[in-house]
């Protein structure tokens, strides 16, 4: 298999909807290059909300990385209670109530922009934890590195932020998208140099898969289809493709022993002969066409 010509590669691995395969991929394609000893691998869970990649490679976690946000702590006897804080607040995270100034954690996108125009600097601002990054390794070809936000937290795009700075300098990178294409997803996958669409043939696939394809398309990044549980449902997906000129990459059959292999926590790799070679001139074939743009 050809080496791609650039220090590093980042593949991004998204969908439209939850349930696709999505991670399935991810994690298979990783094990299968790290295997074929290909060099520096690395996969990224960037499903901060609900990360599970996980649970199909069982890591080995060497560190765990707190992630903090700067917030404001208000000294209420400072307080001159002039209201100009929360007239500030583009997003409603500070209200002021019977002249106490009341702060909502959950609105605060850390700006600092309070603390800058409060005119009795009676706001400092202090560290919030709200996440971790896991550092690991899969045996020891595969580095592994996986977000998490705190329960209740919504504060998604710092640990995706942090997540990137754990991302390895050399070699292919696999990010492990989370669904959908709200921000969360966007922020994975902007400035990869190529991001593998997972989706399944059924008017509903093909509904997400259009609004995946629109945002990669938005944000500048090359896109290729792999249609999961190929077999099933109908040909909306395809005609889709064809119309748009859209590769369709690879098709996973709608097959028992693929469904056992991962309900038993393993990946393609292991669900029968064959699928190694098959994601590893994936990849390739992903490479070559990047590389071409």
């Amino acid at each position: 298999m050809s080496r791609p010509a650039r220090r590093s590669f980042t593949l991004a691995v998204a969908a439209g909807k939850g349930g696709t395969g999505k991670t399935l991929l991810a994690t298979s394609l990783a094990l299968a290059l790290a295997r074929a000893d290909h060099g520096p691998v690395q996969i990224a869970d960037c499903d901060v909300e609900e990360p599970n990649a996980d649970l199909l490679l069982q890591p080995e976690v060497v560190r765990q990385v707190p992630v903090h946000v700067q917030v404001p702590r208000i000294d209420q006897e400072a307080c001159i209670a002039c209201g100009r804080c929360a007239q500030s607040c583009e997003f409603g995270a500070l209200a002021l109530i019977r002249c106490k100034v009341a702060f909502f954690p959950a609105l605060c996108i850390g700006c600092g922009t309070c603390a800058f125009i409060c005119p009795a600097e009676a706001i400092a601002e202090e560290a919030r934890e709200v996440g971790s990054i896991a550092v690991g390794k899969v045996g020891e070809r595969l580095s592994f590195v996986q977000g998490r936000v705190h329960v209740g937290e919504q504060r998604v795009t710092p640990v995706l932020q942090a997540l990137r700075r754990h991302l390895a300098p050399e070699g292919i990178r696999i990010l492990d998208a989370p669904p959908g294409t709200a921000c969360p997803m966007q922020e994975t996958i902007a400035g990869s140099d190529y991001c593998l669409l997972v989706t399944e043939p059924t008017p509903f696939g093909r509904s997400d898969l259009g609004a995946a394809v629109e945002t990669c398309r938005a944000l500048d990044v090359p896109c290729g289809v792999v249609v999961n549980r190929a077999g099933v449902g109908d040909r909306s997906v395809y005609d889709y493709c064809e119309a748009e000129g859209l590769p369709l990459l690879m098709e996973i059959p709608w097959r028992r022993s693929i469904a056992e292999a991962y309900a038993g926590g393993s990946t393609l790799v292991d669900a029968g002969s064959g699928w190694s070679a098959a994601l590893r001139s994936l990849c390739e074939r992903v490479i070559q066409i990047a590389e071409r743009r």
